[in-house]
């Protein structure tokens, strides 16, 4: 059995060669697909034996399709990898063995994500485990095409969960971190109010996906988003910090719990607010959608 993994780049230089290197021992071919970086992110790529590929970015679950389609696959299992992110040993093991026995029987893998903030391995506050479907058999699943917090979709058989961890270890400073966390909140705000317009658009996970995955998705869809603005981010921040033990990461868990649970939640809500008063003189959908555009930048509409 074969694997192929992807990564997706945009001036990645200080992560892309230990992200590679990290994935040696699998004996995957890497496939970068890169948004025209500007740095030296496909040099140090390609140095590491990966094949690199240019496209331009519009969110990543499109890039991530547009890799599916374009990059020529013929791997049997396909894993998708931040350039941030690294595989333990333990889940460089247990990959090998999912994929020589044809996945036990099973679709898809689901890999838990160790999230490092500042060198802080961040264990609690709901943080760890954290479950994501990133492995998959070829032709089996598929990207949900939303702007933010898309997930790799099983369609076809089961998914399990495999042991061993992967670490998200972003070594960008926190001005970074800020900024990445602001053009987040713009995506998250673009599919909060095209939802709002189109309900459909809110897709749903199958069951194949896993338990936990689908669990976080019905709480955001059907507790969060249904509280008042600003009133749903204070409360979010408090259950993660006070009953999901997130005060025990001591003083850099606080800032990333705080930030990441708190401010940005708050200013997807803010963006949402700003939105809200633009639509008011807006009577059609068509016209939102327009105002929206103008607020973002972003291309929402299909051409004609």
């Amino acid at each position: 059995m074969s694997i192929t993994v992807i990564i997706l780049t945009y001036n990645e230089r200080i992560h892309i060669r230990r992200c590679i290197q990290s994935l040696e021992e699998l004996n995957a071919k890497v496939f970068v697909v890169d948004s025209y970086s500007t740095d030296e992110t496909c040099y140090l790529a390609a140095s590491c034996g990966a094949k690199v590929f240019q496209n331009p970015f519009v969110n990543q679950a499109q890039q991530f399709q547009w890799a599916m389609d374009n990059c020529g696959l013929e791997s049997t299992w396909v894993l998708r990898l931040d350039a941030d992110e690294t595989l333990d040993d333990e889940m460089i093991q247990n990959i090998q063995d999912f994929i020589a026995s044809d996945g036990y029987g099973h679709n898809a893998g689901i890999l838990n994500r160790k999230h490092i903030f500042l060198g802080k391995w961040v264990k609690h506050g709901g943080r760890y485990p954290l479950p994501m479907l990133r492995l998959f058999k070829r032709g089996t699943a598929h990207v949900e095409q939303r702007w933010m917090d898309e997930h790799i979709v099983l369609d076809e058989g089961k998914s399990t969960l495999l042991a061993g961890g992967f670490s998200d270890d972003n070594l960008n400073s926190v001005s970074w971190f800020i900024d990445k966390h602001n053009k987040y909140a713009t995506r998250e705000m673009v599919d909060i109010m095209l939802t709002r317009l189109s309900p459909e658009l809110d897709s749903k996970i199958s069951e194949a996906t896993g338990f936990g995955i689908r669990f976080k998705r019905f709480a955001k869809q059907s507790v969060y988003m249904k509280l008042p603005y600003f009133v749903r981010p204070f409360l979010y921040f408090c259950y993660r910090y006070f009953i999901q033990l997130g005060f025990l990461d001591g003083a850099r868990g606080f800032a990333y719990h705080f930030m990441q649970g708190f401010w940005y939640r708050a200013l997807v809500d803010l963006k949402c607010l700003e939105v809200d008063r633009e639509w008011v003189s807006c009577v059609t959908n068509e016209q939102k959608i327009i105002k929206l555009e103008e607020l973002t930048g972003y291309k929402l509409r299909e051409p004609n």
